[in-house]
């Protein structure tokens, strides 16, 4: 993802990590993000009753960017497959095609890909994929959060 921020203003680096899932799939979900710049870090987290995992990934995310207060260098981590394919990979051609997949039906989570493409424009984004549950302890960080949250919807 690009950035509509001007060539010589100095950047700030963020690293973040989301997470989100639903049990059962699709059922009551949970969402998850740890932002951190330097020594500083902030926890991101929410819960749907009735969503899916992969609206809980792409949330996570969008509300990720979207606590940014001004153009940042990210870089993000998700062990999501979906999320960052489709944002380095599918969204160019789902936004040319009028968000129509390349079958011609509608994007699935059109809105959600959406809120996160606004989200990530002011930003330079570097999208990492990590192996979820394969010992990364931020990613496991994001997915206690992410759990807690949406085991306090009463599950």
């Amino acid at each position: 993802m690009g950035s509509d921020a001007p060539a010589d203003m100095p950047f700030t680096t963020v690293e973040i990590w989301t997470d989100g899932g639903c049990k059962p799939n699709p059922g009551p979900g949970g969402w998850a993000a740890i932002l951190r710049f330097g020594a500083h870090e902030r926890e991101l987290q929410g819960a749907d009753p009735a969503t899916t995992n992969n609206r809980m990934e792409l949330t996570a995310a969008a509300a990720a960017l979207e606590a940014l207060t001004r153009p940042c260098r990210v870089v993000l981590h998700t062990d999501s497959e979906y999320v960052r394919n489709g944002i380095t990979r599918w969204s160019t051609g789902w936004v040319r095609r009028n968000w129509r997949n390349a079958s011609g039906d509608p994007v699935a989570n059109m809105a959600l890909w959406r809120r996160l493409l606004i989200a990530a424009k002011p930003h330079t984004v570097e999208w990492r994929w990590v192996r979820g549950h394969s010992g990364d302890a931020m990613n496991e960080r994001a997915d206690v959060l992410a759990t807690a949250a949406r085991q306090g919807l009463g599950e």
